[in-house]
């Protein structure tokens, strides 16, 4: 098989590629997932992500080595192996990011990133419904719905009532002129269903008789001859095969994969490269290195309120929440994984919000599963730009394993204050009305663990913690050493190859990662598309 572009990965960025690069009819197009069809009920169920992260079948289910900073604990690491990638799987929030990080991304030497370059992007792929007057910085005919959440909650509403209480401003539209407040999340929703990437792009696209769609296709590697990448080996049912590229091949697997099958084409660090046998091609010291990620610690606070807890223990009322979403497609399931959110400063000198919080109208044993039998709620909170940086690794040549994850969270003074004063921030907002009367007791960290008792905090952090599901940085865009992809996201010294994905990214976004990995390969398109024309 040969086409103009391959496209390896059908996640955010990859549909949206394959959409924009098929749109011209003269251009052939192939795009190939790991994963198969999006077929599982479950994922466009917007409460499905309880049901499809740890599924085999649409879940990678990597897991990170043991971290020594969270106490040499395990993290499952959810990503998504469907059509449709992470945004089948994922919580469906939709966060853009604050303006300063693309600025900061330009002011790293990449050029045409800044925040003023990437927000035509961020509004092509988008249809904002707004509640009230839209905001000039949002887009209202893409092909993403996004929305306001169909359904709100007393105990949200409390929650984000006492910040304001506790002196923190209130935003409707934290996706507009600024990130700063409190409110509730945006969600990638349509008509009460998931809009993935599948279903934004993919699906309006998947008639076109020059775009080709492989699922259940993992790449093994890829062909390069003369610096140049004319080709994929692509395990398709068990069945090796090439699929040649005439124009560019282009790698949206991810912030694993991606790294990952650079490496096994012989592109990455040569040291590393040759204990595994790989004949290097490109010594390229940066792939899967700068690895960065979301790390959420998540107080419980008991209520007395109603949460889902009490209703997903109780299966009259799961039965009655089940026939409410089949008839009209409303009530809790309905949910994104979190309701509330809050973008807020740990110190007013600071520039912009350094740490988020999810607001959730339940609380689990083991996020997202598991609910604790009684009434509460989980006020989870995570740092926005972390220092700590950690890195990947092949344990083989065989694409089948997956790569080492090390994550090295919580590696610099820095981060550790940061979760230290968010947590202290979450108590301080339990301790203003309309929610305080509402609050039976802090559950977790609980009274044990002293509010300025830095120590026993960071401790409870180290044992508790874990991932919001970020990962980006691995094939970092850039002009130093440690760079993977120049500012068109070319892999430096390959021919006909680049990344689209959150693995670019020189620095995390301050966020939720699927609406920035939508914009890249939507700008990644227009980019491409200039290049061959």
């Amino acid at each position: 098989m040969e086409f103009d572009f391959v496209i390896i990965g059908a996640g955010s960025a990859g549909c949206a590629l394959a959409n924009r690069l098929s749109n011209n009819a003269k251009h052939s197009v192939a795009i190939i997932e790991a994963g198969g069809q999006d077929i599982n009920p479950w994922i466009h169920i917007p409460v499905g992500y309880f049901k499809t992260m740890g599924n085999p079948k649409v879940d990678w289910l990597y897991k990170t080595q043991k971290d020594p900073n969270l106490n040499h604990r395990q993290i499952p690491w959810p990503r998504g192996r469907v059509l449709g990638g992470s945004s089948s799987i994922n919580g469906l929030l939709y966060v853009r990011g604050q303006s300063q990080d693309f600025n900061h991304w330009r002011q790293l030497g990449n050029t045409g990133w800044a925040w003023e370059d990437v927000l035509p992007y961020f509004k092509r792929a988008e249809t904002w419904h707004s509640n009230g007057d839209i905001d000039p910085a949002r887009g209202t005919d893409g092909p993403l719905s996004v929305s306001p959440p169909p359904l709100k909650r007393t105990i949200v509403d409390m929650w984000v009532n006492a910040a304001v209480s506790a002196g923190y401003q209130r935003n409707e539209d934290y996706n507009g002129a600024q990130q700063e407040g409190v409110g509730y999340f945006q969600t990638t929703l349509r008509n009460g269903k998931r809009c993935s990437s599948a279903d934004a792009y993919l699906k309006p696209a998947n008639k076109r008789a020059n775009l080709k769609i492989i699922t259940q296709a993992q790449a093994e590697r890829i062909l390069i001859k003369d610096d140049r990448a004319f080709g994929v080996i692509v395990n398709i049912k068990g069945q090796s095969q090439e699929i040649h590229a005439r124009r560019e091949i282009i790698l949206s697997a991810g912030s694993i994969g991606s790294p990952q099958i650079l490496m096994l084409s012989g592109v990455g660090a040569a040291r590393e490269l040759k204990k595994h046998g790989i004949n290097v091609i490109k010594n390229l010291p940066g792939v899967g290195k700068n690895l960065q990620d979301h790390l959420q610690a998540r107080p419980v606070f008991k209520t007395n309120l109603s949460t889902i807890n009490v209703e997903m223990n109780n299966i009259f009322k799961q039965g009655l929440i089940a026939l409410q979403y089949a008839i009209s497609r409303t009530g809790p399931m309905t949910m994104a994984a979190s309701l509330g959110t809050g973008f807020l400063k740990t110190d007013p000198i600071l520039a912009t919000p350094d740490i988020q919080f999810h607001i959730q109208p339940w609380s689990a044993i083991k996020p997202p599963k598991e609910f604790h039998k009684f009434s509460a709620f989980t006020a989870s909170v995570l740092q926005l730009r972390p220092e700590s940086t950690g890195h990947l690794e092949l344990v083989s040549a065989d694409w089948r394993e997956h790569p080492a994850i090390h994550p090295n969270y919580l590696a610099t003074k820095l981060d550790q204050d940061t979760i230290v004063k968010g947590i202290n921030i979450a108590r301080k907002i339990a301790q203003f009305e309309p929610l305080k009367s509402h609050i039976i007791e802090e559950f977790s960290p609980g009274s044990s663990v002293a509010e300025d008792d830095y120590d026993a905090i960071l401790k409870w952090v180290r044992k508790t913690s874990v991932t919001i599901y970020h990962p980006t940085g691995t094939c970092k865009m850039g002009q130093d050493k440690m760079a993977v992809v120049d500012e068109k996201l070319r892999v430096i010294g390959i021919d006909g190859l680049r990344v689209a994905d959150c693995s670019i990214m020189p620095v995390i976004s301050s966020g939720n990662t699927n609406a920035p990995a939508i914009m890249i390969g939507e700008k990644a398109s227009d980019m491409i598309l200039a290049d061959v024309a």
